[in-house]
């Protein structure tokens, strides 16, 4: 039995159930509900939540108890990226959040609002809108385009951020990135960065061909492919298949790398990220450029690679990066 037939009753659900208002502003509109998993549910013990801000609905999933943490999933995934890390944390006293940001998983796909300002404003708002805007701030772990939008965050709004874990994605205006045509092995790695953000051809291909285009990156991408078992696959096509999702992930890359987004980019470079961060490559992926990246524009940085790891961290090496995180948190208490 896999998600896909045990998430569409929880969805149902969450979008036929009544949702109080938990906040309310000028500003931002608030609306929580939840529905707990099935026991059987294949990926973790988690209890389904949707936040609506703003006017769109937040798909997100909470598990464990203790200091509260917030987990940021990368394209083309959702909150299921996380399913082997969440047991090591909550294991470790820890509360997990995992929130699918805007074109994720299951959270609402709207037409605009890929670039990382807005992202950033979303986040400031979910942390407000479930009580996590705490004194001292919330940890928060990214991974891909999380990590761009875990950056935009911590910048914006450093108050919110307690420490900070960046993991397999170039810091746009601040991690060199190759020019001229690349090598078979440098573009198997950054392909999606020209091919993404083509206007219109990229939905025109990958339509109907989900699940083939999903396994292709997820080998190409990892060192550890087995990593991917089929219920999980079975899952990111899912949410990848459905109205508007591969059109919103390609959105995330189109404004990244827009004229504005670019400008943008560049400005939120000169700015301090002034907590404590790890930033986290594989070793067969970003290695510790993202390290030496970040430690240009951070106070406090360490980090490096993770040894026989693709890009795919959370699912390719759970046990090392918790490992590394955990380690991390007990020297920046």
């Amino acid at each position: 039995m896999t998600l896909k037939f045990l998430f569409g009753p929880t969805a149902l659900l969450l979008m036929l159930a009544p949702l109080p208002t938990l906040a309310q502003s000028a500003t931002t509109q608030t609306q929580i509900t939840a529905a707990r998993a099935p026991q059987t549910d294949p990926f973790a013990d988690v209890v389904h939540h949707v936040v609506r801000l703003n006017g769109l609905r937040f798909h997100y999933v909470v598990a464990g108890s203790g200091e509260p943490v917030v987990l940021l999933p990368g394209w083309p995934e959702s909150w299921i990226s996380w399913r082997k890390m969440i047991p090591l944390l909550t294991a470790a006293a820890r509360q997990v959040y995992v929130l699918e940001p805007r074109g994720f998983g299951d959270s609402d796909k709207p037409q605009s609002g890929y670039d990382f300002d807005t992202a950033a404003r979303d986040l400031h708002d979910f942390l407000a809108a479930t009580g996590l805007d705490r004194p001292g701030g919330v940890d928060v772990v990214a991974h891909d385009v999380g990590t761009w939008i875990a950056h935009a965050h911590a910048v914006a709004y450093p108050g919110d951020v307690k420490r900070l874990v960046l993991t397999e994605a170039p810091i746009l205006g601040v991690s060199p990135l190759p020019s001229g045509i690349p090598g078979e092995a440098v573009n198997l790695k950054l392909w999606q960065f020209g091919f993404n953000r083509l206007h219109d051809l990229p939905e025109m291909l990958v339509q109907g061909h989900e699940h083939d285009y999903l396994t292709w990156l997820f080998q190409t991408k990892s060192t550890r492919s087995y990593a991917f078992e089929p219920n999980a696959v079975d899952e990111y096509v899912r949410v990848f298949s459905a109205p508007g999702a591969a059109r919103a992930g390609f959105e995330w890359y189109r404004a990244a790398f827009s004229p504005e987004g670019i400008a943008r980019e560049a400005a939120r470079a000169k700015l301090r990220l002034t907590m404590p961060v790890l930033a986290l490559g594989g070793g067969d992926g970003l290695g510790d450029g993202l390290r030496a990246a970040v430690a240009t524009i951070g106070d406090h940085v360490e980090g490096g690679a993770i040894p026989g790891s693709g890009h795919f961290l959370p699912e390719e090496a759970p046990d090392e990066f918790a490992a590394a995180v955990l380690a991390f948190w007990k020297k920046n208490p």
